[in-house]
Formats: structure tokens, sequence, C-alpha cells
């Protein structure tokens, strides 16, 4: 009879977790099919008379973005970013991070083309309130971020979004440089390796493109912007490796919750003292009012943790770049210890 019901109950987990999947793959695809929907061709829009002039001026800025990521940069000479589709809505997609209570390392999503990721994503806000939530109920970490862009990986044309069309032009060209890089390399499963990537090819895109066509204040700009950008991702990184060697140390639950929140805390603390030095600005508290916690050390990691290798690779091509996403290639097709041990290689001391 126990034997009964353990495969009663069994069987109704199995269903209730299918359920959950094909729900989940139901607004992933729909979500999809919507935002292809509503993309028209850049060259189409230009021609309306009706066209706002600020949003006309952005867009002929974004032909010229595009034609120079396939010209200077290397990167696919396709149809993706040479339309334009408006949402209506603040973010593409909202990305969920999970992390055990007392772990920085992701729960891993697995889906049949993308492989294993370490975020799902969301085309409906309130979705992604609900899974953060049910993830939070099952005790775990979770954090939401906001996404203004995506790629898929070549398998649509990929439109440009109302989502960052009206971010600064050295803003819009980076994520145009950084999706159209998923579409050169991509290892499956290894979410990591997939941003460095993409971050380093976004970094290096924008340095050239305001080198050729940025003002002064852009260069300066953007300079201001990055070194901000750097010092908080270290300022994670730094609190990410301290929490992990906590967690190691003790196996007391109560102990790991009061040593959580003070690490957590003194993250906060001295995140404060690196903004006062920032004359005001405060474009990353967004991202802690969400709460910190270890889902957003996962998601800061996954997009940072091999950029240095990849700047280095980089470096030693010599700034060729098709020579540097030949090497990438190649690493992508590796084994995922291979390749970790490759990458690891590039910033050793």
């Amino acid at each position: 009879m126990k034997s009964t019901a353990r495969v009663a109950v069994l069987a109704s987990v199995a269903l209730l977790q299918a359920c959950a999947a094909v729900e989940y793959y139901a607004q992933a695809i729909g979500g999809q099919l919507d935002v292809v929907s509503r993309a028209v061709a850049i060259e189409e829009r230009l021609r309306d008379p009706g066209l706002p002039q600020p949003l006309r001026a952005k867009l002929q800025r974004v032909v010229a973005i595009r034609d120079f990521a396939s010209r200077e940069l290397a990167l696919p000479d396709n149809g993706s970013y040479r339309s334009y589709a408006e949402l209506g809505r603040p973010f593409v997609v909202w990305n969920v991070f999970v992390a055990p209570e007392f772990s920085v390392e992701p729960v891993e999503s697995c889906f049949p083309i993308a492989g294993c990721v370490s975020y799902r994503g969301f085309y409906r806000e309130a979705d992604a309130q609900a899974y953060a939530a049910s993830s939070r109920a099952a005790g775990h970490d979770a954090h939401i971020a906001g996404v203004p862009a995506y790629s898929t990986l070549g398998w649509f044309d990929d439109p440009v979004l109302s989502t960052f069309i009206r971010y600064p032009d050295a803003e819009v060209a980076r994520l145009i440089f950084h999706e159209l890089a998923h579409q050169i390399a991509y290892a499956k499963g290894d979410t990591v390796f997939n941003e460095s990537f993409a971050v380093a090819v976004e970094q290096e895109g924008a340095q050239r493109w305001l080198a050729r066509y940025g003002t002064p204040g852009e260069r300066s700009g953007y300079a201001t912007l990055q070194s901000r950008r750097r010092e908080f991702e270290a300022l994670v990184l730094v609190y990410r490796d301290r929490l992990k060697t906590f967690y190691g140390q003790t196996s007391d639950a109560e102990q790991k919750r009061r040593g959580k929140a003070r690490l957590f805390g003194e993250m906060i603390g001295d995140y404060g003292r690196i903004k006062a030095g920032w004359g005001g600005f405060s474009g990353f508290d967004r991202i802690f009012a969400r709460g910190a916690n270890n889902a957003l050390l996962a998601s800061v990691t996954a997009y940072t943790a091999r950029v240095p290798a990849f700047r280095e690779l980089l470096a030693r091509k010599d700034g060729d770049l098709p020579a540097f996403y030949a090497e990438v290639k190649e690493l992508a097709r590796l084994d995922k210890p291979a390749r970790d041990e490759r990458l690891a290689e590039l910033t050793a001391r």
C-alpha cells in the first residue's frame, strides 16, 4: 500500500512539473512570437513621414551602428537589428536568478536548444514575480532583473526594441554588439562563458565605435560609466568569494543565516562608500532595492566572471577580432572542465 501511494505521489509530482514546463514554454513561445510580430524593417519606418523626429534620429543611428558591427567588428551580417519593434513596456523579459539559501551557485534551468542556463526568463513581470515567490517559498534566494535585449542565437532576426532605443548611442551600440556576439559562439549549458564572451565583445566594440564616431563628451561619459560598472562588479565578486568561503566553514544553519546577514550588510555599506565618490550617480541602487542575496551575486557573476580571460585572449590576438572569434569557437567546442581550465590559464599570474 505504501509503495502504491509513493508511486501515486511521484506520478502527481511529475505531472505537475510537466504542466509547469508546458506553461513556461507556452509563455516563452508566445512572447517571442509577439516580439517578432511587432517588428517592422527600419528602412520602412524611416520612410514614414509621421515618424517622430527623436525616434527617426535614433533609428538612423542604429543603421550606422549595425553596419559598423559587421564591417568593423566582423559580427554576423544578417537580418538581426535591421528592424524595430515597439513593445510598450520597460523590458522585453524579466530574468529570475535563483540560488540556494547557503550557496552562491545558481540553480540552473535546462532547455532543449539553449541547454542549462543560470536564470529563467519571463515575458510578463507578474510571471517572473510568481516564479521568484515560489522559489523563495522553497527556501531559495531569488533576484529579478529586467532585460532590455536578448538574442535568439540566430534562430530569428532579432529586432531593435523600444526597451533600449532611447539609451545613449554608446549604450545602444554596446547592446547590439553584445547580442550579435551570441550568434558567433555559444557553449550550450555554460552561461558564464557565453555572457562573459559577449561582454568582452561589447566592450571592445563600444570602444572602437566611440573612437570613430563618438564626441569627446560621449567618450568621457562612457568611460566614467564603465569605471563605475567595474567598481560595482568588483564589489559583488569580492563578497561572492567571501560568502562562498563562509558557507563552507560551518554546517550550523542559524550561524550561517547570521553570518550571511552580516556579510550582505557589509556589502551594502561598502557600496554606499563607493557610491559617495560618484558625484550623485545612483544607477545601481535599483539592483540593491530588490534585495541583496545569493541570487543577486549569481546574476552579476554570470556576466563578468570570465571577461578578463576573454580580454586577455583578444590582446594575445593583437585585437584581431576574426582570429579571436575562431579561438573562442574552439573553446566553445570543448567540454566545460577543459574550457574552464583554458580560460583560467589566460589570467593565471
